[in-house]
């Protein structure tokens, strides 16, 4: 053997017999000096029954240790107080642990341990030193009773008989309070009755925690408040919301804390019950931060779920039992924080039964059944809430509601929502409209686009009730296609179109203050609408009417058998139209009543061209038909007995190019034609026509009627004008007007034979001789073969009464041109001055009679007063009878 080599083995030799010598000498003074030195050089007194130290690999083993800290008082060190049965560290970094201070360990094994630990207070990150750290990157417990304190003494987290392995543990006070209290890469847990305090509201426990093959048991886990609600209200002021949880089983595995990151698998929560406490604060807006925290939920399954929201009164605002949810790969980090739902998922399923929510509309649902693309919801039930506070409200149920969903996204936290199909069967009850208020904020919102291809509703019964003003629609069905919502071109506001709608609704019903609309049939749909049955009934009596109303008008009762209308148009978008091809009314039966007792009415009245003109949206309806109906007008004043009435019977109407001067480029001039039965005794013929396009109002009408009996219009002239024809025939009349608003103008051709005329008394009963006799002298019986039309001018309009009335003017004064004459305002002065000399006539008669009474009573014998009275009342009878007839 060569020397070098016999040196070297010597050298190794030494070498291992001065380590050997050196562990034994530190096992020696470990034993006996060790805690000494820990107590002298360490925050903490050690003691301990047998150490093991191997200087070589670092591992430790020590049995029936104590260890308390030296001053308690002391908040810079982590605080120890305990036992623990057996600690083995394998690989310990003895030279770190000596000159660098820092605790480091590959492995570290605590059987049995009893501690306190009292976590070391916050360091100022800006002016306070780094603590000297614990690294340990794997740490298994067997059996231990650990309790965890904040600096203040305030227990922050406690577990009991707990069996714990985990790979890479880091615990701080500073993790608790930026990140996680506890963070890992694996584990493997066992325990009891642990407890954790993260602040001064809340407290969790868990009876029991057990890992099994890597999945996670927990057993009745609760989350407590550790104020009552009226204490944390006052406390915490600002706070919105206090929580409630409890979970008695709840299970999931691959548990994975790194710092700011959160991430499992199969979660599985058994019989939950949340309850959200609201305190009425609203909350302040902060700025928004970009979160960095992290979450990864691999499958989350929550069954048989209770769950209940108070309002800040105590009582519920929702509630909802037996909740199902499944959610796969949901994902919560950086980037869904910024998004509308800042959360992101796979897919999921909802279920849920007896949900009910109580506020100023209550909801309850029976069962309610959801997923990404459809969704079912059973026995909804809509009532008012007990503060409606002006709000829409409904009072209605549905045993059925449905829909599809072919994409739901938020792109740049923007909707864009695509339905594929709603379906609400079986909807019956009342929605009612609330206050009207105005829209303060008129962009668009959150919605980019949304589209609703097919809405449904099905044998449904709904009343809309609009200010005591209900609409009734019975046997509901309607199908509306292709609904598009987005904002408008300035992105103020939202547009609303809709591609197609059907609706047929039996027995439609609307109440008014005066009337009640009914509709036995009605189908509607973008170029079609069919009406059965319609019916406009007064809810009052004539007398009633006439003592609601403030100012003079027309009181409806109408009926029809059908309108039917043809041709396309647009009502729901903000680019709204009519545009009718043919329009026709059948056997309508109108009867229009206008007492002239109210108060006439001040309103400037417009002519029909300018009503027309006044409608907002384009409208055109090619040709207007109505067809064998009956018109009946009625008119009553204070002195008339009883009312006129004229009656158009087989009114026969057609109305070509009905507009509203809106679409350029198309004709405005409408043209009327009326064929009817005047009085149902002659015909009538009536030709109509004006421009809605023209601003001044010109229009033109003209007309004939022929063989009409004059005592046919007695039952209009009658009551209110005190006299009768008695005699003769209108054999043709003719008339043919233009006019404006201020008046109109003509020619008047009436064909008369043996006109004679009565006039009545005040009781419309008995004739008046005289007056008759005199109206007689002035009035032509006779027109002959070729009577010469006379000029109608300088007709004025009252601008507070109707067009009608014009036009009644016109024909008034045409009939008093040629039935009087020329000169018809001198002879009506004649006629007024004859029948003022009558009426002079029989006052003198009175009061000679009154004089003769007296002188009798005063100077002859009562026998004598007798006869002379008897035969002058017989006189003057006789001659005041004379005057009557």
């Amino acid at each position: 053997m060569k020397k070098w080599v016999k040196r070297l083995l010597i050298s190794l030799g030494i070498l291992a017999g001065l380590l050997l010598a050196a562990n034994f000498g530190l096992n020696f003074w470990l034993k006996t000096q060790l805690p000494e030195y820990i107590k002298k050089n360490t925050d903490y007194k050690v003691s301990y029954k047998n150490l093991d130290v191997d200087l070589s690999t670092g591992n430790i083993l020590a049995t029936g240790i104590s260890v308390n800290s030296k001053n308690p008082q002391n908040t810079n060190v982590i605080g120890l107080q305990g036992t623990i049965d057996t600690l083995k560290v394998n690989r310990f970094g003895i030279y770190d642990a000596i000159f660098n201070k820092t605790i480091s360990s590959s492995d570290l094994l605590l059987a049995k341990p009893n501690l306190n630990v009292i976590l070391a207070k916050p360091v100022d990150q800006k002016k306070g030193k780094k603590r000297n750290p614990f690294l340990f990157e794997n740490i298994r417990i067997n059996d231990g009773k650990i309790a965890i304190f904040k600096h203040t003494k305030q227990k922050f987290l406690s577990v009991e008989q707990l069996d714990l392995m985990v790979e890479n543990l880091q615990m701080t006070e500073e993790s608790v309070e930026d990140k996680l209290p506890i963070v890992f890469d694996r584990y493997s847990i066992k325990g009891q009755n642990f407890f954790f305090r993260p602040d001064n509201i809340y407290a969790i426990t868990i009876h029991t925690i057990n890992t099994t093959d890597g999945q996670m048991a927990v057993e009745n886990f609760k989350l407590i408040p550790l104020l009552s609600f009226t204490q944390f209200k006052k406390f915490y002021p600002q706070k919105t919301q206090l929580f409630e949880f409890t979970i008695p089983t709840m299970e999931f595995k691959d548990v994975v804390l790194q710092k700011n990151k959160v991430s499992l698998a199969d979660a599985y929560f058994q019989s939950p019950i949340f309850t959200v406490y609201n305190t009425g604060v609203k909350k302040i807006k902060k700025e928004k931060r970009n979160s960095d925290f992290e979450v990864n939920l691999e499958n989350i399954k929550l069954k048989n779920a209770v769950a209940q929201i108070n309002k800040p009164d105590g009582n519920k605002l929702l509630s909802a039992g037996n909740l199902n949810l499944n959610i796969s790969q949901l994902v919560f980090n950086e980037e869904t924080s910024e998004q509308v739902i800042p959360v992101a998922y796979k897919d999921f399923t909802f279920s849920g039964k007896d949900i009910v929510y109580a506020d100023h509309q209550n909801i309850a649902i029976g069962s309610i059944a959801l997923k990404p693309t459809n969704g079912e919801i059973r026995d909804l039930s809509l009532t008012p809430g007990s503060q409606p506070n002006g709000k829409m409200t409904m009072d209605l149920k549905s045993n059925h509601i449905a829909f599809n969903i072919n994409k739901l996204e938020f792109i740049n936290k923007k909707l864009n929502l695509d339905v594929k199909d709603v379906l609400v069967e079986n909807a019956n009850g009342t929605i009612k409209a609330g206050e009207i208020k105005p829209k303060k904020n008129t962009n668009s919102g959150i919605i980019q686009s949304v589209m609703v291809r097919k809405v449904s509703l099905k044998n449904s019964n709904l009343t809309y009730d609009k200010g005591k003003e209900p609409l009734a629609f019975h046997d509901l069905n309607a199908t509306v296609n292709g609904i598009e919502i987005s904002p408008k071109a300035n992105n103020e506001g939202l547009s609303f179109t809709v591609k197609d709608y059907f609706l047929t609704t039996r027995n439609l019903a609307y109440k008014t203050q005066f009337y009640n609309i009914n509709l036995g049939l009605l189908k509607l749909n973008k170029n079609k609408i069919q009406i059965n049955n319609f019916a406009m009934k007064p809810l009052v009596s004539r007398n009633q009417f006439i003592k609601m109303i403030p100012v003079e008008r027309d009181l409806y009762d109408l009926k029809a058998g059908q309108v039917t209308a043809e041709g396309d148009w647009e009502l729901f978008s903000q680019h709204k139209y009519i545009n009718a091809s043919h329009v026709e009314i059948q056997s309508a039966d109108a009867n229009i009543f206008r007492s002239k007792i109210p108060k006439d009415d001040p309103k400037i009245k417009a002519l029909y061209s300018k009503m027309l003109r006044s409608i907002k949206i384009p409208m055109n309806i090619n040709t207007l038909d109505l067809k064998n109906s009956v018109l009946v007008y009625e008119e009553d004043t204070p002195e008339s007995i009883g009312p006129g009435k004229l009656t158009f019977s087989n009114f026969n109407m057609n109305v070509k190019n009905l507009n509203s001067a809106k679409a350029k480029g198309r004709p405005t001039k409408v043209d009327i034609k009326i064929n009817c039965s005047f009085m149902n005794l002659s015909p009538l013929a009536v030709n109509w026509g004006f421009d809605v396009g023209d601003q001044h109002d010109n229009f033109t009408i003209s007309g004939k009627t022929s063989n009409l009996p004059a005592n046919g219009i007695n039952p209009f002239i009658r009551p209110y004008l005190h006299v009768t024809a008695t005699a003769g025939t209108i054999q043709e009349m003719l008339f043919n007007f233009k006019g404006n608003p201020a008046g109109l103008h003509g020619t008047f051709n009436l064909k008369h034979k043996d006109l004679k005329i009565a006039v009545l008394n005040k009781n419309n009963h008995e004739k008046k001789g005289f007056l008759t006799a005199v109206a007689n002298v002035f009035l032509k019986s006779n027109s002959g073969n070729y009577p010469e039309s006379v000029t109608v001018e300088n007709v004025e309009r009252d601008p507070t009464k109707s067009f009608f009335n014009l036009f009644w003017k016109g024909i008034e004064q045409g009939l008093k041109k040629t039935l009087i004459g020329k000169n018809v305002e001198k002879t009506e002065k004649t006629v007024k001055s004859a029948v003022s000399s009558v009426k002079d006539m029989k006052e003198s008669v009175k009061d000679i009679k009154k004089e003769i009474k007296h002188k009798k009573n005063t100077s002859q014998p009562q026998e004598e007063k007798k006869e002379k009275k008897g035969f002058l009342n017989g006189i003057f009878k006789k001659k005041d009878n004379s005057g009557e007839k």
